[in-house]
């Protein structure tokens, strides 16, 4: 039986490629692919350094592991991704579609440049690009590659501000007029909201290819922020803390591997409760 259930979660084989593959969490995605056996393509833009990112994974799982500096708003760009993919490995299996801007408001300098009234039209347009045509170019292309070989997983990285609002409370910093307090910005809600819709069109759309498409929805993870912000979330949340960063890797493994087989169109809330209160 053991083997069995290891089988389940077995992705030797399997070429998975994860946008924002250099970040904080889309590094800890292409672990735990690599543990699994797969082969992780890391794509990323070129600052990020993503091919010595796959480096470290060759290094550390004994794998084989692919960087790519890659704009993913560029059609032609993730396209050329994709043939390259093809030329190395001839299959791709897998898309995690985890890139996205996501300022860090807490430790703004100027935090009222986040509020809807200020909020500047190219920063809208930057993070609508990134998280969510950079998605859609990337299922586009490499979800039409998986549907043509009749087989694939697409596995969207929303949020847990995709089924609740953002609580602006948490951003407010003492002795700041209201119309001077920061905000999450309003791109982030509607970036992380839309993957969903992208997850439901997709997963009927190709569910007679073999393709499955489904999303998870993480709660915050804790990277060094303020103490005070940390404590005013930590307060909203039934687990009563932040996320650790290697929490989601679990249900990343679930959803990109065959032990999640009969499952598409779906969300999985990873958020240590905080939207059922």
């Amino acid at each position: 039986m053991r083997t069995e259930v290891e089988a389940l979660f077995d992705l030797t084989g399997r070429v998975a490629v994860i946008t924002g593959g250099s970040g904080l969490l889309g590094y800890k995605h292409a672990e735990v692919i690599a543990a699994a056996g797969g082969t992780p393509v890391l794509v990323d833009l070129p600052a990020t350094e993503p091919e010595a990112h796959a480096r470290q994974l060759v290094e550390q799982y004994g794998v084989n592991a692919l960087g790519c500096s890659v704009d993913i708003t560029k059609l032609d760009e993730v396209t050329a991704l994709l043939a390259t993919i093809l030329e190395q490995f001839a299959t791709v299996d897998i898309l995690i579609n985890n890139a996205a801007n996501n300022p860090k408001v807490e430790s703004a300098s100027n935090p009222a440049w986040s509020r809807l009234e200020n909020f500047p039209l190219e920063a809208w347009e930057a993070d609508l690009a990134v998280g969510l045509t950079g998605a859609f170019l990337c299922s586009k292309v490499i979800g039409a590659e998986m549907a043509h070989r009749n087989k694939g997983v697409i596995l969207n990285i929303a949020s847990d501000l995709a089924v609740i609002a953002p609580d602006q409370r948490l951003y407010m910093r003492d002795g700041l007029p209201r119309d001077q307090q920061p905000a999450k910005p309003v791109t982030y809600s509607v970036v992380k909201t839309g993957l969903l819709g992208l997850t439901r069109y997709l997963a009927t759309y190709w569910a007679d290819r073999g393709v499955r498409v489904n999303a998870i929805s993480p709660g915050g993870v804790y990277d060094g922020q303020p103490d005070d912000f940390v404590s005013r979330l930590s307060a909203l949340i039934p687990l009563a803390r932040m996320a650790r960063v290697d929490e989601y890797q679990g249900a990343v493994l679930f959803m990109c591997s065959d032990a999640s087989s009969y499952m598409t169109g779906a969300n999985v809330v990873l958020d240590g409760g905080r939207s059922c209160w």
